[in-house]
C-alpha cells in the first residue's frame, strides 16, 4: 500500500481535533466537576459521556483479542462507513470501488461526500470479482468495499481472495463483517496485525441484538483508527449506549446465535420445497436470498399476513428476489405457511 500520509487528505492529516474538557484533564481524585458547563444535578445523565469510550474499547478489546488503539467505536455502523470518505478521498476528485449488489450505505455515503463510487458486479453465484476489482481501481482509488458474508447475497467470499485484494490494492480496504457471527470461518480480525491497509467493521446490531442501541465497531492500525477517532465528533456514543453495551457484554449469545443458524438452514429446506421459490441462495448470513417468479405479488401476499420481508427484486443482480431474515421459530413458520400457499 502506498504511505499512510498519501492517502490521507491533507487537510485531515493536520487537523488538530476538538479538544474536550476531559481531554485536558490529566488525573487525579477529582469531586468537583466545574469544567464541562455541565448541570450539577445528579440525574445520572448530567454528565457527558467519554468521548474515548476508553472502558468500553478495553472490554471490547479484550473480547475481540486486539488492542484497544485498534478499536474505534461509531454512531452506527453508518459512522465508520462514512469516516474513510471524510479521511482520504477528496470530495470530487478520488473515487472508490465497491462489489455490487451489496449494502447500500457504501453508495449513500460516497454521493453524500462527493466521492464517484464505481460498481463492480459480482460474478456467478455471487462470486468475489478479484480481477475486476482490481482493474476498476486507477490512481484516484482511495476506498475498495467489501462486504462477507455479502448483504444482501448472503455469502462469504473465500479467505484466500479476500487477501490477494488486501495486498494488492494501493489504498484502504473495508471490510464489512457485520454477520460474521453467523458465518463458519472468524473472519479477518485474528489476522488484523498483518494488514495496515485493512479497516473491518463490525456491530452490535446483528448476533448481539442490539439495533437499537446504534454502536458500529471498526478495527484497524493503530495509526488509522486514532484518525477516526481524530475526525468523529467528541461524544459520538451517549452514556446510554455505552453503558448499555458494556453490561450486556457479559451475555452468552451463543445459544442464540446457534439456533437462528439452525433455523436459517430449516427455512432454506422447506422454502426450497416451496412452488413459488425456483432458488435459495446459500447463506452464511441470518436471512436467506431467494429468488421467485413473482416477487412482487408474493411480497403483497406477506404483507397482507402481517410478515415483512424486504424486496430486493429491483436491485441489480437481485433479479426476482426477496431478502428473508430470520425470525423466532414462530416467526419463521408462520412466513413459511404464506409461500406454501401462495400461487404465482
Amino acid at each position: 500500500m502506498k504511505r499512510l500520509e498519501e492517502l490521507v487528505r491533507p487537510n485531515i492529516w493536520a487537523l488538530k481535533p476538538y479538544s474536550t474538557a476531559r481531554d485536558e484533564y490529566a488525573g487525579g481524585e477529582i469531586s468537583t466537576w466545574l469544567d464541562a458547563n455541565e448541570s450539577p444535578y445528579d440525574n445520572g445523565l448530567n454528565r457527558y459521556p467519554d468521548p474515548h469510550q476508553r472502558e468500553l474499547k478495553q472490554r471490547i478489546a479484550r473480547m475481540k483479542g486486539v488492542r484497544e488503539r485498534q478499536v474505534f467505536l461509531g454512531n452506527g455502523s453508518d459512522e465508520a462507513i462514512d469516516l474513510p470518505y471524510r479521511i482520504f478521498c477528496m470530495p470530487g476528485r478520488d473515487n472508490a470501488v465497491s462489489i455490487a449488489p451489496t449494502y447500500g450505505m457504501y453508495r449513500v455515503a460516497a454521493d453524500i461526500n462527493d466521492v464517484e463510487m464505481r460498481e463492480v458486479p459480482l460474478g456467478n453465484d455471487f462470486a468475489l470479482p478479484v480481477d475486476a476489482l482490481l482493474a476498476a481501481c486507477d490512481e484516484r482509488t482511495k476506498l475498495l468495499w467489501i462486504c462477507s458474508p455479502n448483504n444482501p447475497t448472503g455469502n462469504a467470499f473465500p479467505a484466500a481472495e479476500i487477501e490477494r485484494l488486501v495486498r494488492a490494492f494501493d489504498g484502504m480496504v473495508i471490510l464489512d463483517e457485520a454477520y460474521i457471527d453467523f458465518a463458519d470461518g472468524p473472519g479477518f480480525l485474528p489476522r488484523l496485525d498483518e494488514f495496515p491497509n485493512l479497516i473491518i467493521l463490525q456491530t452490535f446490531s446483528k448476533a448481539w441484538g442490539m439495533a437499537g442501541v446504534r454502536l458500529g465497531m471498526a478495527f484497524a492500525a493503530e495509526p488509522v483508527a486514532e484518525l477516526m477517532a481524530r475526525v468523529k465528533y467528541p461524544y459520538n456514543i451517549n452514556c446510554l449506549a455505552q453503558a448499555t453495551v458494556a453490561e450486556r457484554l457479559a451475555t452468552d449469545i451463543s445459544a442464540q446465535v446457534a439456533e437462528i443458524r439452525a433455523e436459517r438452514r430449516r427455512m432454506a429446506g422447506a422454502l426450497a420445497a416451496c412452488g413459488a421459490i425456483e432458488r435459495v441462495y446459500p447463506s452464511d448470513a441470518n436471512f436467506l436470498l431467494v429468488r421467485t417468479p413473482a416477487p412482487d405479488r408474493l411480497y403483497d401476499a406477506l404483507i397482507a399476513a402481517g410478515v415483512i420481508v424486504r424486496n430486493r427484486s429491483r436491485v441489480r443482480g437481485c433479479e426476482g428476489c426477496l431478502r428473508i431474515t430470520i425470525g423466532r421459530p414462530e416467526e419463521n413458520d408462520r412466513m413459511l405457511r404464506t409461500v406454501e400457499n401462495f400461487r404465482p
